[in-house]
């Protein structure tokens, strides 16, 4: 956890692109901010949802052209975003606002907003820095596809594959070959997303770990795995698997196909995801409110 150091002087405004009739609020939000002298930039997407016309950028550009991203969605929305900060290698911290479903992520409610808004702009908000993996797809040992992902990596067998066939190895040292029906690799804020479906752990985020997690292991003694967040892992499909068909996907958001002959290596990012979270309310009161953690 960190405070807020350096001055807010310009924010940008991300909103899911199905918000629905949401122009007043974003209005409000625009003319609070401007009130207070403070610059403000709509996504291009996200502009079109307003009313009012406001300064607009492209979202890949703007995560790195403000001090401050107030994010107004779903999580899938803010792990969008999060990746862009980190494929821009900025430290951009990103506000939250409930507005999905679920929202472990985007935890921050409605009611809340101007309060921890003015904390930000005094610099003392509360920011949790939260781990981020690296992905590369190698091609004979060439990068072909590089991203950051905040919660897991995903490679999973095809709608008419049997089963993935994946040799793992960690700083060179071979880990295990799985047979299951994919591998999910998590990060510790991952660890409640997909892993925790597939019989993963629930990690806390200030654990500087990832998580190794079969998904349904046709061998009962392959269980999940939690490794330093400075190893080096190396997953390949291997080549003698019968009917094997095999997709990666980047945090639920994008797949593609994996060729048998390619690799994928995953490492800590160099980039930490820089969130803004309600002072008065733990992680824990997190999983029991989102999740009704071990209360059913």
């Amino acid at each position: 956890m960190s405070p807020t150091s350096s001055p807010i002087a310009r924010v940008g405004i991300v909103a899911k692109p199905d918000l629905g009739d949401c122009a007043d609020f974003l209005d409000a939000l625009a003319d609070w901010l401007l009130a207070r002298g403070v610059a403000v930039v709509f996504d291009a997407q996200s502009a079109a949802l307003a009313a009012s016309r406001h300064q607009r950028m492209e979202a890949d550009a703007l995560v790195s052209a403000v001090d401050l991203i107030v994010l107004l969605g779903g999580d899938g929305t803010l792990l969008l975003t999060a990746d862009r900060v980190a494929m821009a290698g900025a430290h951009t911290p990103i506000l939250g606002v409930n507005f999905g479903s679920l929202g472990f992520l985007t935890e921050v409610r409605l009611p809340e907003l101007y309060d921890i808004l003015d904390s930000v702009l005094l610099g003392t908000a509360r920011i949790d820095e939260r781990a981020m993996l690296h992905v590369e797809i190698l091609d004979q040992g060439r990068i072909v596809q590089d991203v950051c992902v905040l919660n897991d990596v995903v490679i999973t067998r095809g709608a008419l594959s049997r089963m993935t066939d994946l040799s793992v190895s960690v700083n060179d040292q071979f880990v295990a070959r799985f047979k299951a029906d994919g591998l999910i690799v998590a990060t510790a804020t991952g660890s409640t997303a997909y892993n925790l479906s597939a019989g993963g752990p629930i990690v806390h985020p200030g654990v500087d770990a990832f998580l190794l997690t079969p998904i349904a292991p046709h061998t009962l003694t392959n269980r999940p795995l939690v490794i330093p967040a400075n190893s080096t892992l190396v997953i390949h499909p291997l080549q003698n698997a019968v009917h094997q068909d095999v997709f990666v996907t980047f945090d639920g958001q994008v797949g593609h196909p994996l060729p048998a002959d390619h690799r994928v290596r995953v490492t800590r990012a160099q980039q930490s995801l820089r969130l803004v979270r309600p002072k008065a309310r733990s992680y824990y009161e997190v999983l029991r409110e989102k999740l009704k953690w071990a209360e059913r």
